[in-house]
């Protein structure tokens, strides 16, 4: 399937916008490694092909070790999170999928006993950043790989 509308040209502000409330993502204080693992876990529970390609990539060019990205989808059988990792991968389903009965309290006291009030706010907005990539790309049928020049995921080494 081909990209069904570029996005990008036809609303260059509000990308340019997004790509920038991202950005600002990525200096927070959570690091790239459990934004990136956050990242990929959204866009698996979201099917969204072009984010899973995407921060795949990002994350081995931050130097994550590719076993722990194949064990992203089965993180609670994995040995290889630590537990702030799982209170993150938790907290991004939660938001992600976001039941009908809303996040229970066992729930966010999972995620904050791992995070301060500041980080998970930030961890928050992260979840919320990639939901909304992976809504944009899944409707307009985003190639996976198609940005990968643009964005230097080249250098990873998987194509």
């Amino acid at each position: 399937m081909s990209q069904r509308i570029n996005y990008i040209q036809q609303t260059p502000e509000l990308f340019r916008k997004y790509q920038e409330f991202s950005a600002a993502i990525r200096i927070s204080s959570l690091g790239d490694a459990l934004i990136d693992l956050v990242q990929i876990r959204a866009s698996q529970l979201n099917g969204c092909a072009f984010c899973l390609d995407m921060h795949v990539k990002e994350a081995k060019i931050h130097g994550e070790r590719e076993l722990r990205l194949h064990h992203v989808a089965i993180w609670r059988e994995s040995k290889l999170f630590s537990e702030r990792e799982r209170a993150a991968l938790l907290w991004t389903e939660a938001l992600t999928r976001l039941p009908t009965e809303g996040v229970n309290d066992d729930l966010f006291d999972k995620a904050r006993a791992h995070f301060s009030d500041k980080e998970l706010s930030e961890l928050s907005f992260a979840i919320m950043a990639i939901n909304g990539w992976n809504r944009l790309s899944i409707g307009f049928a985003a190639e996976p790989g198609s940005a990968d020049a643009a964005y230097g995921l080249d250098r990873a080494g998987l194509n």
